[in-house]
């Protein structure tokens, strides 16, 4: 009985030994996609690759608007009325229907361009974790005490690259 005793105390001791040695890490993937300079390019190039869609995008909502303006004032005929009611129906569906597509379009650009940062991003956690020796790094997690946070080592090391 002492002897599982006394070999339970020595497995613990040895736990807890290999506990204390463990070097973890975390980084947050959702602070390095809005700070990390490639990440900041990529966001500025589909902002100026979907400006000419954004525009054209208020162009029509500003003739919607208009055309509602027009018809809330009800001085048009009947006839007119109709014809303009038709008018702001084609108009909507037409706005939504852009975008729509100008939504799905910015998703499907920002996902390939996310990709590429994700494969730079989890490049350099491989560099630190290696060069710093960790045993494991994580990325999002529910609860994290801010000495484990690498991020900012990360944001760097991608500046350099």
């Amino acid at each position: 009985m002492k002897l599982r005793m006394l070999l339970a105390f020595f497995l613990l001791w040895l736990s807890c030994l290999a506990i204390a040695d463990t070097k973890i890490g975390f980084v947050d993937t959702q602070r390095i996609l809005r700070e990390a300079a490639p990440a900041v390019r990529a966001a500025k190039k589909i902002e100026k690759e979907f400006e000419p869609r954004r525009i054209e995008l208020q162009k029509i909502s500003l003739l919607g608007k208009s055309l509602q303006q027009l018809l809330d004032k009800g001085a048009l005929s009947e006839n007119d009325r109709r014809v303009k009611e038709r008018e702001l129906l084609k108009l909507n569906q037409d706005f939504q229907r852009m975008q729509r597509e100008i939504n799905e379009d910015l998703n499907a650009r920002r996902n390939e361009e996310l990709s590429g940062l994700q494969e730079r991003v989890n490049s350099a956690i491989k560099s630190i974790a290696e060069a710093e020796k960790f045993d494991a790094i994580f990325q999002d997690a529910v609860y994290r005490n801010p000495r484990l946070d690498i991020t900012d080592k990360v944001l760097k090391q991608l500046v350099d690259k």
